[in-house]
């Protein structure tokens, strides 16, 4: 379970990075660095953007959700959890619990897993290849890091769009499916929580 979340903080991570160019790179990991920017210019700018995820490991662990992102905004929903983010507030609904929990937006203790995993881009080498399912960014740790220690981002050849994350913790590997990649209108709107609507929840502040 843990190595899931872990997982899924990598989605959000490599995703929210600014990847700036190394030295001594081959054309073929310029590629990889520029296609892989491109993503995060999209997802991450004033536009913003959205997608949906599929986890499923037979027998271990199941879940799928919708995150939406737009600069240092974000929300995020899935069978367990809402969360909210405007980028002054962060709130989560835990909908078993009819609790909502309160963070100020850039507080590390808002996420037991996600805050506390560190992708730094500079850690891992980048290289690019034609698949018989699209394009694949593969990312490989330096000798020494720890965590993630390989990372296999499918894109479709037309759109360039990402379709699926495999990714190695350890022994551990799992596949994150990908759809519905949109970007564009995103309204600031979607990032407010509607407190109105959850006024019956009970509420933890931990501001």
């Amino acid at each position: 379970m843990r190595k899931i979340v872990l997982a899924l903080g990598f989605l959000l991570a490599a995703f929210s990075i600014q990847v700036q160019a190394q030295e001594h790179e081959t054309p073929n990991a310029q590629q990889a660095r520029r296609i892989f920017m491109d993503i995060y210019n999209k997802l991450y700018g004033p536009e913003g953007g959205s997608l949906h995820y599929k986890v499923n490991i037979i027998g271990i662990y199941k879940t799928e959700g919708t995150i939406w992102m737009k600069e240092k905004k974000s929300k995020f929903i899935d069978e367990r959890y809402i969360a909210w983010n405007d980028d002054v507030t962060f709130y989560r609904l835990e909908r078993k619990k009819n609790r909502v929990v309160v963070y100020d937006a850039h507080s590390d203790d808002r996420d037991k897993y996600a805050t506390k995993f560190k992708f730094v881009p500079t850690n891992y080498t980048y290289s690019i290849k034609d698949d018989k399912k699209g394009l694949a960014i593969t990312l490989k740790a330096k000798k020494g890091v720890k965590g993630i220690k390989e990372a296999r981002i499918m894109l479709d050849k037309h759109t360039q769009y990402p379709t699926s994350i495999r990714i190695k913790l350890g022994i551990f590997h799992t596949t994150i499916k990908i759809s519905d990649f949109k970007i564009g209108g995103i309204s600031d709107d979607l990032f407010k929580f509607p407190r109105e609507q959850y006024k019956h929840c009970e509420f933890e502040d931990h501001r």
